[in-house]
């Protein structure tokens, strides 16, 4: 049998997934689309919310003061979004369900809740730790998919679970263009309540993933082992096992830092800081590029949001494609080449769109074409939901996705708010966005140091 035809046979005979398996994916996926709606809903309702709020919190709704009050709070919904790491651990010690469903509960009602503000400190206090339960979702999503998928198929669920997070900025696009545009920005937050109902599925539906209850047996095993022998001698105080509690919540974080894991850790924190990079330099400034090219060319303001929603639509639908390339792709040459096929990708689009396109005296539409090449390789993230299960093992799997995600957010918050001030010291947005493309061009240098997965199974 020739290997085509062995793959094709493969492809006809994958193993089926069961009620639990399917409605667990459609939960993630629900609710990492309705998380990437939320993250995209304040880049759209930004300049309003900002210009109602300010002159209530004592601040004039200059230019000037909305762009350096929005990248403020820009920065701290990322800063939440770091922080968010506190979900591993927690989930590697009490299961994937539970604490997927914690998350998708603490982002949605702290995103309804963002409608109700009345000045800039109190949507800056939501969005923030809305930012905690969103940064969540995407850690305990792609490690429930990725330990409860068989092993035929896991490859390609990571590729249909990252789609819904850019299904989720198509949403926000179309809530705008539609709810935005008529009812306003405080319409829009309220959209973000919706999640809970998605938890209460995980909650009710979803199963365990067996990975993790076959490690957690194996740990409480070991425990009660190395506690027999102090059994028989004293009896353990309350005192004592919270102690112990406390360190068996800090141990998987002791150990992606031990010897065995302390490089790729590393190495996985700077690709996924200089993809988050890439994706708020270009995603969350695109809407802002947009309106402005729309109304330089003679767009009302109306007309312009309209542009920008239609602009996101179009690299959302990019992104999805580029997501659902990547597995694929990703089995073919390998994990390490086809993340350099997406940085460069990224490197050359971000420069052609921002540093191009944005100042062409008719740039609209070159700008909006680039965009779709941007949302194309900006599906680089779905590699790191194939990827980053692959190189740790069931008992710090979450708590090493986690970590790195977070991470990458908190430097994402300093260059987000680096990048704010540089478009106010320079008068324009094309230039420091450009720039962040220098990101990707540093990322193919760090890429041969992460480890080759490619044909190894998921380690349990």
């Amino acid at each position: 049998m020739s290997s085509t035809t062995e793959r094709a046979s493969v492809a006809r005979h994958r193993t089926p997934l069961n009620r639990s398996q399917i409605a667990g994916f459609w939960g993630a996926w629900t609710g990492w689309t309705l998380d990437g709606m939320d993250s995209f809903i304040y880049a759209l309702v930004l300049t309003p919310a900002l210009t109602e709020l300010l002159p209530r919190s004592g601040y004039a709704a200059t230019p000037a003061n909305v762009g350096l009050a929005g990248s403020i709070l820009f920065a701290l919904f990322l800063v939440g979004w770091g922080l968010s790491f506190i979900w591993g651990p927690i989930a590697d010690r009490f299961g994937r369900t539970k604490v997927l469903a914690a998350t998708i509960f603490t982002f949605a009602i702290f995103t309804g809740l963002s409608a109700t503000a009345q000045n800039v400190w109190e949507l800056a206090l939501f969005r923030f730790i809305a930012g905690v339960g969103i940064g969540g979702e995407w850690a305990l999503a792609g490690t429930y998919v990725a330990e409860s998928w068989p092993e035929d198929r896991r490859k390609m669920g990571a590729g249909y679970l990252q789609t819904g997070y850019y299904a989720g900025f198509f949403l926000a696009a179309a809530l705008n263009y539609t709810i935005g545009v008529h009812f306003g920005w405080r319409a829009m937050f309220l959209t973000g309540a919706v999640p809970v109902f998605v938890a209460i599925l995980i909650l009710t539906r979803v199963k365990e993933t067996e990975k993790w209850q076959k490690a957690e047996a194996r740990a409480v095993h070991v425990s009660a082992r190395r506690a027999a022998p102090s059994a028989l001698t004293a009896p353990t105080g309350g005192s004592e096992r919270s102690e112990r509690r406390g360190l068996s919540y800090f141990k998987p974080l002791r150990e992606i830092f031990g010897s065995h894991y302390r490089r790729r850790t590393w190495v996985a924190c700077a690709l996924l800081t200089i993809a988050i990079v890439g994706l708020w330099a270009g995603a969350v400034y695109e809407p802002s590029a947009v309106i402005q090219l729309a109304q330089k060319s003679g767009m009302d303001k109306a007309g312009a949001i309209k542009t920008a929603s239609l602009a996101t639509g179009l690299l959302s639908i990019g992104t999805i494609l580029g997501c659902l390339a990547l597995p694929p792709l990703a089995e073919r040459v390998g994990r390490r080449k086809t993340l350099a096929i997406y940085f460069a990708g990224m490197a050359v689009s971000i420069a052609g769109s921002f540093g191009w396109a944005f100042y062409l005296p008719d740039g609209l539409a070159p700008f909006i074409a680039w965009l779709f090449v941007l949302g194309f390789f900006g599906g680089n993230f779905a590699l790191f939901s194939l990827w980053l299960p692959e190189q740790f093992e069931t008992r710090v799997r979450a708590t090493a996705f986690a970590f790195c995600t977070s991470f990458g957010r908190f430097v994402g918050a300093a260059v987000n708010f680096a990048l704010g001030a540089a478009v106010l010291h320079m008068h324009t947005l094309g230039l420091p966005v450009a720039l962040t493309a220098i990101a990707f061009v540093i990322g193919l240098f760090i890429i041969p140091l992460a480890p080759e997965t490619r044909g190894e199974v998921l380690p349990q």
